[in-house]
């Protein structure tokens, strides 16, 4: 099934891209966010390699068990053809309740049919004291109104 907006992109279906993937992680589904890539999608995450759904499903499910509280904001950074750069911010807490920030940078590329077959991640992490979290918002989709990385700083 394709998913819309296809490539190539142009600077408007860029930023949607970014959005509807940041949307997706927002909501912290596994099966529904791993619907977004090629079925033998290849992933580099930090210093983790992944390939194909089965994979990224269970590197989600063990990522959002390990990150509590987990707010994300994307903001698309470049495009062409069928690829796009986003920057990203995250706010996570763990088990013993300290908060971090993660800080990284996604390149991302994309099959005719708007799937993305290739995604490398890298991610740096900040403790933060709560009082420094920037993403406060109820636990799923960021609100339209919410400042983005640029707005906050980050």
């Amino acid at each position: 099934m394709p998913r819309p907006p296809l490539p190539p992109f142009d600077d408007a279906s860029a930023a949607l891209k970014a959005r509807m993937a940041e949307d997706a992680w927002n909501a912290r589904d596994p099966e529904k966010v791993s619907l977004a890539y090629t079925p033998d999608s290849r992933w580099r995450n930090r210093g983790t390699f992944l390939r194909g759904r089965p994979a990224i499903v269970a590197f989600l499910a063990d990522k959002w068990r390990r990150e509590r509280e987990y707010r994300l904001i994307k903001e698309l950074w470049a495009f062409s053809g069928a690829r796009i750069a986003v920057r990203f911010a995250y706010e996570w807490r763990d088990a013993e309740g300290r908060w971090v920030r993660s800080h990284g940078n996604e390149m991302w590329s994309f099959d005719a049919e708007g799937l993305m077959a290739e995604r490398h991640a890298s991610i740096n992490d900040q403790p933060i004291a709560e009082a420094e979290r920037l993403f406060r918002w109820p636990l799923g989709r960021r609100p339209d109104d919410h400042p983005s990385l640029s707005d906050l700083g980050l």
